[in-house]
């Protein structure tokens, strides 16, 4: 019975021993994406416009010019898989709309 406990224990050492080294199965924890907060205002990188709706054939509120200054509200993915963001000019008169990015 001696050798049979003593062989027991080893593998049984043998197999819990590994799940602490870094290629043993502990899973590491990824550091955490971090996000803005949404806050702060987005610029848009081209000529652009306004529409009324997120869909491509909705008619335009206003053209946008390069590097204006708009407020995020949130973010749309329509069914033909397009993203749309819902934004507010932060300039001039406050009017929402859909832009495609």
């Amino acid at each position: 019975m001696g050798p049979l406990l003593r062989w027991s224990w080893l593998l049984g050492l043998a197999l819990m021993i590994p799940a602490d080294l870094p290629a043993g199965g502990v899973q590491r924890r990824q550091p955490q994406v971090r996000r803005r907060n949404g806050n702060g205002p987005i610029c848009t990188s081209a000529d652009t416009s306004l529409q009324l709706s997120p869909t491509a054939v909705a008619p335009s509120l206003r053209p946008l010019s390069a590097g204006t200054s708009l407020r995020f509200l949130r973010r749309w993915t329509s069914g033909d898989g397009q993203d749309w963001l819902q934004v507010q000019a932060i300039s001039g008169d406050p009017l929402r709309g859909w832009i495609r990015i």
